[in-house]
């Protein structure tokens, strides 16, 4: 079974079991590197971390096994530009995303605040919110202190591995 660096099952992982998928060799490995980025990386990217732990895989392999999770809800599709999908595990609650468009860095933040704004505007035209993504395409101010950013990036994105 493939396990987090405490030894425990993956949460991509689990996932898969709960779905039924039949969990092979590398489709563990790949499961692990993407429960343990943070980074959404694209297909390429996970090709080249899951081949470093296993050579075996091909990025035909990555391929269909990103089709396959996304299919199935494990793994979520996202467009920041530069023409590449990039991926991250699917999770319950209000997450966002801020791109830097000169790094392409991505940081993930909450805002509870927003999101219950966005529950109230629903509601006073007679919905009831059941989803919604705020992407946010920035460039970093000159006079922001590294230090700062280094926080907010720690605090803000839900911390360790996704499990």
């Amino acid at each position: 079974m493939a396990t987090d660096r405490n030894g425990l099952q993956t949460r991509i992982e689990r996932m898969c079991m709960e779905r039924g998928l039949k969990m092979t060799g590398q489709r563990r490995v790949i499961a692990r590197v993407l429960s343990e980025a943070h980074d959404h990386p694209d297909v390429e990217e996970l090709y080249r971390r899951a081949a470093a732990l296993d050579g075996r895989i091909s990025v035909a392999t990555v391929y269909r096994t990103v089709r396959l999770l996304e299919e199935n809800g494990i793994l979520e599709r996202r467009d920041f530009g530069g023409g590449r999908a990039r991926y991250e595990a699917t999770e319950e609650g209000d997450h966002y995303h801020l791109i830097d468009v000169e790094s392409g860095q991505v940081v993930e933040f909450t805002h509870a605040a927003h999101a219950e704004l966005l529950r109230q505007i629903t509601a006073s035209l007679g919905f009831e919110l059941v989803s919604h993504r705020l992407e946010l395409f920035a460039r970093k101010l000159p006079d922001v202190a590294q230090e700062q950013t280094d926080h907010t990036v720690q605090t803000e994105q839900k911390g360790g591995s996704r499990p």
